[in-house]
């Protein structure tokens, strides 16, 4: 995980992150691994953003 804007407060990947693993491996897992945290009820993103969202 790196340093930048962060679009998943649950695991705290940022942009960059997917960007980067998406280039690396043409997939991106981190993607798939949030996405299924919300799907399955568990992301906690809404409470741990600081502005809330």
């Amino acid at each position: 995980m790196t340093e930048g804007r962060l679009v998943c407060y649950c695991f705290g990947y940022s942009r960059e992150d997917i960007e980067k693993e998406y280039l690396v491996t043409g997939r991106s897992a981190i993607l798939v691994k949030i996405l299924s945290s919300k799907n399955a009820g568990t992301c906690e993103c809404a409470a741990k953003n600081p502005s809330g969202t």
